[in-house]
């Protein structure tokens, strides 16, 4: 049975493609000093206000010396040179150095234009004054040359790119001490169910600890997220009305777990009906069928299933590419890799199947994967012992032992 079989399900990919195409950048730029700006997306390239190096100056502690000097020298015919100088990092050597003289010359420091070569410590002999060479070192050796990693203009950092901690003291060597970046994009997240006790309380018959809300509060953290927790509300028409209103005034984006489903207390499709529009409800993927993504009046709405590992997966997969777009970042495929899966895995074609699993290397350097057993969707375990996605392709059936998957490990936001 293919996607086509699988009636009035929309396959994840072009789900995606819908909501990319539904969304653009909410978010204004704003200035921020740059110990400040880590996680952010940057809103506008990044050019060089200078060359790096700006000079030339020397990769190693030795010597500065024309090589024309040096020309025959070897162990059997040792060349000296004069020392006449010393250039450190900070304090250039200020004046000539002529023919059969060199200077002392620290890493970091400035080559003076008489000199063009640099030998390391380590291979001459010092003789007072007299430096001794054995070797006749390549033309610019251990020089590193003006501009040799960044020319004046040059972008180095495009519109869109977070910033990342390699990021930043790259700006700092540019001299930039503030960066135009976007601002944080407002997230609020509700649960909703008659059910859901906070963290703490006491469980009667029935009830159950809202974890949904921790997931996504946690996984949302490690982006660059202001988080507005709008805490459990009741399966109550008005509540819910009442709760998404105000989050939407107060939101870029509204994040709510359960409610979606077809149960006669499902009410948020029904209130989203009508303050606001939905763009789907049922996709062709496992798990987290019941996946909603709509408009309210000024955010944007998803609404994740109620079983935990459905509302993770659904947020992982298609919540949170959309909201990076929201937020003004360059959106970068996920890292897929081939795997040898050791295990039989059952799975019925229809869906796209995001199976919890374990990936390591086996003796002989091979990627294997394997799953963490139950599949349910109510087996937050299984998350919490994976560390990738067994991805099934729509069109597949039961995987044998010993065929090749798709695994996608999980990156910096679940680890």
């Amino acid at each position: 049975m293919g996607c086509c079989d699988t009636k009035g399900l929309m396959p994840i990919e072009q789900a995606l493609s819908k909501m990319q195409e539904a969304v653009t950048n909410v978010c204004q730029p704003i200035n921020l000093p740059l110990a400040d700006a880590l996680g952010y997306a940057l809103a506008s390239d990044v050019l060089s206000p200078l060359n790096v190096p700006p000079f030339n100056n020397s990769a190693m502690d030795g010597y500065g010396v024309k090589r024309e000097d040096l020309e025959g020298a070897d162990k059997q015919n040792p060349l000296s040179l004069t020392l006449v100088g010393q250039s450190f990092a900070g304090a250039p050597y200020q004046g000539n150095v002529a023919t059969g003289e060199c200077i002392r010359i620290m890493t970091g420091a400035v080559m003076p234009s008489c000199v063009d070569s640099v030998v390391m410590q380590e291979r001459i002999t010092l003789n007072d004054d007299q430096v001794i060479f054995t070797q006749v070192p390549k033309l610019g050796d251990n020089v590193r040359l003006v501009a040799e990693d960044l020319q004046l203009g040059q972008c180095v950092l495009k519109k869109g790119h977070k910033l990342s901690a390699r990021d930043i003291p790259l700006l700092a060597s540019l001299g930039l001490a503030e960066v135009s970046v976007f601002r944080a994009l407002k997230v609020a997240v509700l649960s909703s169910g008659d059910e859901l006790k906070n963290v703490g309380e006491t469980l009667l018959e029935g009830e159950i600890y809202d974890s949904n809300r921790y997931s996504i509060i946690a996984l949302l953290s490690r982006l660059n997220v202001e988080i507005l927790d709008f805490g459990i509300i009741r399966d109550d028409r008005t509540l819910i009305r009442e709760a998404l209103l105000r989050a939407d005034e107060q939101a870029d984006v509204v994040i709510t777990s359960g409610g979606v489903s077809v149960g006669d207390a499902d009410f948020i499709k029904e209130v989203l009906t009508e303050i606001g529009t939905i763009g789907f409800w049922k996709l062709a993927i496992k798990p987290g069928k019941p996946f909603a993504f709509g408009k309210l009046g000024s955010s944007v709405f998803f609404g994740l299933p109620g079983n935990p590992v459905s509302a993770m997966v659904t947020l992982y997969q298609l919540a949170v590419p959309t909201m990076a777009t929201l937020a003004g970042f360059k959106i970068k495929p996920a890292l897929r890799l081939k795997a040898k899966c050791t295990t039989f895995v059952k799975k019925s074609p229809g869906r796209t199947d995001f199976q919890r699993a374990i990936h390591t290397v086996d003796d002989n350097g091979q990627l294997i994967v394997q799953t963490t057993g139950s599949q349910g969707s109510g087996v937050f375990s299984s998350m919490s012992q994976s560390n990738c996605f067994m991805v099934l392709e729509e069109q597949r059936g039961d995987v044998l032992e010993g065929e090749t998957v798709m695994i996608e490990p999980y990156n910096a936001l679940m680890d």
